[in-house]
């Protein structure tokens, strides 16, 4: 086996039994992280797939804390990140591993997430970062053909996605002061610093429940940690010049964001967020986790700065 799937588990039990299921005659090692369920999940799994190995931690540490329990687990060549409200489609893994084995410069491959409800919607192809401090997923809510070609991404949602482990092992697992939300971007921007690609593999295709769950996209639990995590990734990734650059574009972005969120009644929450990333960036484990400038890396920052700039343009279009 090349692959081993990781599946965070928290309070799953409505979707995790499919999910698992669609998996069995994929040719993968698969690990659930448990994250203290309390709902009979981790034992219907234990119970129904006596195969898939299990790991339960003590109490809900977040979806990043578990995944990199999962990576730190696996012993092979890639590993396949996949939320538990996902079902695949026969050929997933092969064809997240057949992207993979095309060019070792590539970090990972998004999956194509379709919406579990509305099957002809795209729910993720991949998502993008601008210089207005936004993250957005390619396609949300188009129609499902209109993405069939692989392509560059900024980086892969770690819902539906491959990694190379040999890359992680290099540039550092998910950043546990993330908790949940925004950790991919994270990941795959600092990929693109040590110079890798993330790309985009249409015929990987997974079915996701996602906002479907809670019936809504906007709760205080999101908006907050979005928000400190929107500040937090900026610090961690930009050089302090380049942080200047964008402050404009950073401002305006923000800004809208306030008036939007003041719109859904979240605007106190995604204010006391913002504050938040502040205090995490300037903290003693912030400031530790800060990408050191090297002038190694400067082709790549450029190239990063490219990308902000034309995902702005694509984002406002």
């Amino acid at each position: 086996m090349k692959s081993t799937i990781i599946i965070p588990n928290y309070n799953g039990i409505s979707f995790v039994e499919t999910c698992l299921n669609s998996l069995e005659q994929e040719d993968a090692h698969v690990i659930v992280v448990d994250n203290a369920s309390t709902d009979g999940s981790y034992e219907l799994i234990c119970e129904k797939f006596p195969e898939v190995e299990t790991i339960r931690l003590k109490n809900n540490t977040g979806f990043c804390k578990a995944v990199n329990e999962g990576i730190a687990a696996s012993d092979t060549e890639y590993v396949i990140l996949l939320n538990n409200d996902t079902q695949v489609q026969p050929g997933f893994v092969n064809e997240l591993e057949r992207i993979m084995d095309r060019d070792d410069n590539i970090f990972s491959a998004a999956a194509k997430m379709i919406s579990m409800y509305d099957r002809d919607k795209i729910d993720d192809a991949g998502d993008l970062y601008c210089s207005l401090g936004w993250a957005f997923a390619i396609g949300k809510g188009k129609p499902e053909r209109n993405y069939s070609k692989c392509h560059s991404i900024f980086s892969s949602c770690a819902g539906a996605a491959i990694y190379r482990k040999s890359i992680l092992d290099e540039i550092g697992l998910l950043d546990e002061n993330h908790f949940a939300y925004l950790e991919d971007v994270d990941l795959g921007y600092r990929a693109q610093i040590y110079g890798y690609r993330n790309v985009f593999a249409p015929r990987a295709r997974a079915y996701h429940a996602g906002s479907a769950v809670s019936g809504s996209r906007y709760n205080e639990f999101k908006a907050d940690l979005t928000a400190r995590n929107s500040i937090y990734i900026i610090y961690k990734n930009m050089p302090y010049a380049q942080i200047v650059l964008n402050l404009p574009f950073l401002m305006i972005g923000f800004g809208i964001k306030i008036l939007f969120f003041i719109s859904k009644g979240l605007g106190t929450v995604y204010i006391r967020g913002l504050l938040k990333g502040i205090r995490l960036s300037v903290s003693p484990e912030g400031r530790k986790r800060k990408i050191k400038y090297s002038k190694a890396n400067f082709i790549s920052y450029c190239k990063i700065q490219m990308f902000l700039w034309l995902n702005t343009i694509k984002r406002l279009v």
